[in-house]
């Protein structure tokens, strides 16, 4: 009885779906009207393009010209920063930066640090806001792509961000200013070789004391070869006198 009540009664049959196409193929040159229900829908979706002006192209480069100059407090903000460090930085690196992970450019802020170095990077109209009207404005072309800055405030740290940005290749040296001196790539690696204020300072008085030093045995060079000369004289007389004659024959008469 209960097979019976599981087989016929309590069994479930799953009814079986079977999609089939319309009769007739399918016409794709001249498809067929849709529904006046679907019809309005599609008429309300439909996507509307704007006709552009004959003008409209000049129109926008000078809208876009407008939103450039208008006037950014936050912007004037970094840019008084950027002057700042600019002004106050004895030695500034310019690098290119390329394709780079966040952690690997936080290992290198991090490598720089270390030699009291900070890494920033700024946009071109911040950049044209800092340096515009000063000795800093002919920068502003290495700014046209990602280009970072490096601020240090001492310049005899340059070996240690010539050996930092040799181990990162996405960092690319362009160029540099030293004391308020633009320097080319060339020029700015060239000053790493050079030694210390100090040390230049001693090789300099040394070269100006050696010089005086010259002059004055130059001054002084007849009068010892005048000296020399006579004593020379001076010595030969002597000799030549007790070699003499008479000086043999004095200590005989005063004997007898």
């Amino acid at each position: 009885m209960s097979n019976f009540v599981q087989k016929t009664l309590l069994q479930s049959r799953l009814p079986l779906v079977c999609f089939k196409r319309f009769r007739g193929k399918i016409n794709i040159q001249r498809p067929r009207q849709p529904h006046y229900e679907r019809a309005r829908v599609l008429d309300l979706v439909k996507p509307v393009y704007k006709q552009l002006e004959f003008n409209a192209p000049c129109e926008d480069v000078e809208r876009s010209k407008v939103a450039q100059e208008m006037d950014n407090p936050y912007e004037r903000i970094i840019a008084r920063e950027v002057r700042n460090w600019l002004d106050h930085s004895k030695m500034v690196a310019f690098i290119h930066l390329n394709s780079i992970k966040q952690e690997d450019f936080f290992k290198v802020q991090v490598a720089l640090h270390r030699h009291q170095m900070s890494v920033k990077v700024y946009g071109k109209s911040v950049i044209r806001q800092a340096v515009e009207g000063t000795k800093f404005e002919t920068i502003q072309p290495l700014f046209d792509v990602k280009t970072a800055l490096i601020f240090c405030p001492d310049e005899s740290k340059i070996r240690q961000l010539l050996n930092v940005l040799k181990k990162t290749p996405q960092f690319v040296l362009l160029a540099g200013i030293i004391h308020g001196q633009f320097l080319n790539k060339n020029e700015f690696i060239n000053f790493a070789s050079l030694p210390d204020l100090t040390t230049a300072r001693a090789q300099l008085a040394a070269v100006l004391e050696s010089a005086g030093a010259k002059i004055v045995s130059d001054l002084e060079c007849h009068q010892n070869q005048l000296v020399n000369v006579l004593e020379s004289y001076v010595r030969h007389e002597n000799e030549k006198t007790k070699d003499s004659p008479a000086s043999s024959n004095a200590p005989e008469g005063s004997e007898g």
